[in-house]
């Protein structure tokens, strides 16, 4: 079932753009601690995939034999990740991936317990109608500036079209497994900070 938008109307705007906070962005291990206390939406790009496979039945997504599948590498980096919020305390609350395999199991890898999945972050491109596609851009917004339980983080796990229409230009070149790290602030959010995979692992060490 889809995830209801708060309100129709509300405008949801990033805070802070990706080309003001990059000189100043925290570290892995910073925003680590920052984690800690809750407070946060974390949205995943999906982990690395097989670049010759392709997603050959659209239409019916329970076909996860015909969809691009998350690789070793992709696994691997995701459990790492898991390991890495475990090893930090880092509380997740309530995990949302796309029906696509390779983010439902990116979210499992990383959170550590089943997502909830939803069409709403799911990838459409030309299998939905234009209206759907901007309709699951706003729920993205939407769930980015819904506020986590308290003393939870919010895990989100989605794919690059769906990052790149909600969040803009700046995350063009996002890679498979890049998390963008978001602050709800009243109807927006602001944006904390923009993590790859591999530094995770990295600043636990």
């Amino acid at each position: 079932m889809a995830i209801a938008l708060r309100t129709l109307g509300v405008v949801v705007v990033a805070l802070v753009a990706g080309t003001a906070w990059s000189q100043t962005s925290p570290s892995a291990g910073e925003v680590l601690k920052l984690l800690r206390g809750g407070g946060y939406v974390i949205v995943f790009r999906h982990g690395a995939t097989h670049a010759d496979q392709a997603d050959t039945d659209p239409l019916n997504l329970d076909n996860v034999a015909k969809q691009r599948q998350l690789n070793d590498k992709g696994r691997a980096d995701a459990t790492a990740v898991g390991e890495a919020f475990r090893g930090a305390a880092i509380p997740v609350g309530k995990s949302y991936s796309s029906r696509f395999y390779r983010a439902v199991e990116t979210a499992r890898l990383i959170g550590g317990k089943e997502p909830q999945t939803t069409p709403d972050i799911t990838e459409g491109g030309q299998v939905v109608s234009p209206n759907e596609n901007t309709r699951r851009t706003q729920a993205l917004r939407a769930l980015v500036a819904t506020a986590p339980a308290p003393g939870t983080n919010t895990l989100i796990v989605t794919h690059k079209p769906n990052i790149l229409d909600a969040f803009g230009k700046d995350w063009f070149e996002i890679k498979e497994g890049e998390a963008s790290i978001f602050r709800p602030e009243g109807n927006g959010y602001a944006l904390v900070a923009r993590v790859q995979i591999s530094q995770w692992a990295t600043a636990m060490k």
